[in-house]
């Protein structure tokens, strides 16, 4: 699938990798694609304008600043229109980690998906921790689930689906808790959430 990526940051680039390896379609949207500061980032995918990423792609994630989606999201609403955003964005300093409310009121007709926000990147560029696969909790329109399932899986991650947007409180607060032990208790960045079940 061809995949806009809003942002060319550690979460962007780790996850276009990955992305790109797994044979999908990349496109970086960054404000000044010709900076030489990306020329690295071309090998695993086109590096474009914000807008030609946002009309472009099929699959939309939002990888830049958290306080920058409300501006994004009015700039772009018309060519997100119908498309599949995942808003991997945290917005540490705001009321809400999250964008859902804001995208949603932007682009009505969007499948929203809050996921790529619970974990360092670290965890997306390897993603098991002592040979042990690292989950990726997550939640979202169901319309998009088997889309955005695909993306974890092909990151190397594990799935969990926490439910729909209304569950979002759920998925930042661990987020919030990943935050607390990585940097509050200063346990580092590789570590991540584990779902076990009984079989």
């Amino acid at each position: 699938m061809e995949i806009g990526i809003i942002g060319a940051g550690n979460i962007g680039s780790t996850l276009g990798q990955k992305w790109t390896a797994a044979g999908h379609t990349v496109l970086y949207g960054v404000r000044n694609p010709a900076d030489a500061k990306f020329d690295e980032l071309r090998r695993s995918g086109a590096v474009v304008s914000v807008g030609e990423a946002a009309n472009a792609g099929e699959v939309i994630v939002l990888a830049l600043p958290g306080a920058a989606v409300i501006s994004f999201a009015a700039e772009h609403a018309t060519a997100l229109a119908g498309k599949v955003i995942i808003d991997a964005a945290n917005n540490v300093g705001g009321v809400e980690m999250n964008s859902l409310d804001v995208l949603a009121k932007a682009i009505p007709s969007a499948q929203l998906v809050r996921g790529f926000s619970t974990l360092g990147w670290e965890n997306f560029a390897d993603a098991q921790i002592d040979g042990v696969q690292v989950d990726l909790f997550y939640c979202g329109d169901a319309a998009a689930q088997a889309t955005t399932e695909q993306l974890i899986t092909d990151v190397g991650l594990r799935p969990v689906y926490v439910g729909g947007i209304e569950t979002v409180g759920v998925v930042d607060g661990m987020a919030r808790l990943w935050f607390a032990l990585a940097f509050g208790q200063k346990q580092g960045r590789r570590i991540a959430f584990k779902l076990l079940q009984s079989s």
